[in-house]
């Protein structure tokens, strides 16, 4: 792994950081992790496999990737603040699903990068997955899928509470 690996990983796991203490949610809070992720698409994407079984695996990681981003999503605790605004924040259950899916990714390529190369070469051989490549691919689809579907579901979230009348002080 790179130190940009890293970078880009550890930016992405400290996110769910940022949410911890309940904060307004704007556009650019919901914009930053596509940011980081078109970052990390285009360092490490040059290309989709499509031989053998390379989209069956890219299609298997981008959906259990957009599962834990609609879990992740869902999970974050909103309302609708005295003065109008949207305020969100995660809580342990958003956290989880968040660094689930950042930290496992994590996790694999620390792996590979110590000795798992081998298991995965066999592994792709034995699947026809023809190429590094199509892992690349697999991966980055999982973040993008996962990073866009906690963003869609909390800009969901957030236009629903907008269309909510303000809540009364008592």
């Amino acid at each position: 792994m790179t130190t940009t690996d890293y970078i880009l990983d550890s930016a992405l796991v400290l996110l769910v950081l940022i949410q911890i203490p309940e904060r307004r949610l704007t556009t650019k809070a919901l914009v930053r992790p596509l940011v980081i992720v078109a970052i990390a698409v285009a360092n490490y994407l040059h290309g989709i496999p499509t031989a053998g079984n390379d989209l069956v695996l890219i299609g298997a990681l981008a959906l259990t990737g957009l599962l834990i981003g609609v879990a992740s999503g869902q999970t974050v605790i909103m309302r609708r603040g005295e003065d109008g605004e949207v305020l969100a924040r995660s809580g342990w259950a958003s956290g989880f699903f968040w660094v689930l899916g950042m930290g496992s990714r994590f996790a694999f390529l620390v792996w590979v990068s110590n000795g798992g190369a081998a298991t995965i070469g066999r592994f792709s051989a034995q699947h026809s997955i023809t190429s590094s490549g199509a892992w690349t691919a697999a991966l980055l689809a999982m973040v993008v899928f996962e990073v866009g579907g906690r963003t869609l579901v909390q800009a969901a979230r957030r236009r629903q509470l907008e269309i909510l009348p303000v809540p009364e002080l008592a």
